[in-house]
């Protein structure tokens, strides 16, 4: 599997490029900004991008949506719980003093327990809620990306519209903890780390 990392837009979130070695075929997960560079580094990898993915509806990670699938035809995919902040992107970045153009509607809802073929590889959906209702976490190939579920040493926020600290907590232990321990965890934010560093270390992962 190819994977490739980019920090994206003032908040730094991370946008993943991955791709199936045999077809070729690629996806971008959490596209936040900074759609000319990822898209470069789409062309470098001679991937074609058949699915942009996002996590969760936040504007730091969907930033970038219209204009990655006005460049590659792509079918867009979102949990429906956070598929109605995708067209108030421009109000939940001007919160912050910031802008974000409002996406377009997504081509597909994503529902916890479904598959996305991405060339030869499939792609497990995992509903992970609580750092808004809608998050959802993708399994493959040893790996899993969770967006703003977990991070190395920390969890995501709960204080925004529709987070639930309890919630969250379960996410990460019930769905996430279940995965084998050496599972590489690509997060929203930050560096990697793996379910098993987490389980051991994460102080707040481990609360109940």
């Amino acid at each position: 599997m190819i994977i490739k990392s980019i920090a994206v837009g003032p908040i730094q979130a991370n946008c993943f490029i991955i791709g199936c070695e045999t077809t070729l075929a690629g996806a971008v997960i959490d596209p936040g900004d900074d759609a000319d560079r990822i898209l470069a580094e789409v062309k470098n990898a001679n991937l074609r991008i058949e699915r942009i993915i996002n996590t969760h509806g936040h504007f730091d990670h969907v930033g970038a949506n219209r204009q990655l699938k006005a460049a590659t035809g792509a079918e867009l995919m979102i949990h429906p719980l956070d598929a109605p902040m995708l067209e108030q992107l421009d109000r939940m970045a001007g919160a912050f003093g910031l802008k974000a153009e409002n996406s377009p509607a997504p081509d597909r809802l994503l529902e916890d327990g479904e598959t996305i073929a991405v060339g030869d590889l499939q792609l497990d959906v995992i509903h992970t809620p609580g750092h808004t209702p809608g998050g959802i976490s993708l399994h493959v190939d040893g790996s899993v990306f969770v967006g703003d579920t977990l991070f190395q040493g920390s969890i995501g926020r709960t204080d925004f519209p529709g987070g639930d600290f309890n919630t969250l907590i379960a996410s990460i232990q019930k769905r996430l903890f279940a995965l084998a321990d050496t599972t590489t965890v690509y997060t929203g934010h930050g560096p990697e780390t793996t379910i098993g560093t987490e389980k051991k270390y994460n102080p707040f992962a481990r609360m109940a």
